[in-house]
């Protein structure tokens, strides 16, 4: 009875070597993650990316369609397009609504923020608004060396940074 009870006692637990070898597996494991996951989370970015400048773009072009239906007022000297980003999400006055209910044309929801533009306060909130994290093109400027004008053809990211592809976000 005796010798059992000591079989027993013997194999309870892990030994300090094995522990140790545990541990220093666990961390080379999760060194090898770390990469992957700064790859994944940049990958996110640059998608978010993709769809703020689609979404700006497409609503410039709405924009500027609706211009050119009448449903927005334009002098002859200028382009059609908006001549601020606001006006995409604050809205312009449809000039062909009734006089009685006059109706307001909304491009976007709201203007997303560019996710390559990163200035925090304290408390992780962007400081910055979100129409100020854009560069803007205007129509009398050439594609590669943007400028600001009377109106907004386009918009880039002001991000130096290059993507995973290896074309500067100011590029896409």
């Amino acid at each position: 009875m005796m010798r059992s009870f000591i079989n027993l006692e013997k194999h309870q637990g892990f030994t300090l070597i094995e522990l140790m070898i545990v541990v220093a597996i666990m961390a080379i494991l999760a060194t090898a993650a770390l990469p992957f996951r700064e790859l994944m989370v940049q990958r996110q970015k640059e998608q978010e990316l993709r769809t703020a400048l689609r979404q700006i773009r497409t609503a410039i072009d709405a924009y500027k369609q609706a211009v050119d239906e009448g449903r927005i007022a334009k002098k002859a000297d200028e382009s059609g397009y908006p001549p601020r980003l606001e006006e995409l999400f604050m809205g312009v006055p449809d000039i062909k609504s009734p006089e009685k209910e006059k109706k307001i044309i909304y491009f976007l929801r709201r203007l997303p923020r560019d996710p390559m533009f990163v200035e925090l306060d304290v408390a992780g909130t962007a400081v910055t608004p979100a129409v100020d994290t854009w560069g803007r093109r205007s129509y009398e400027s050439p594609w590669d060396s943007p400028k600001e004008g009377d109106d907004v053809f386009d918009v880039y990211s002001l991000s130096e940074a290059i993507g995973l592809n290896g074309i500067p976000y100011r590029e896409w």
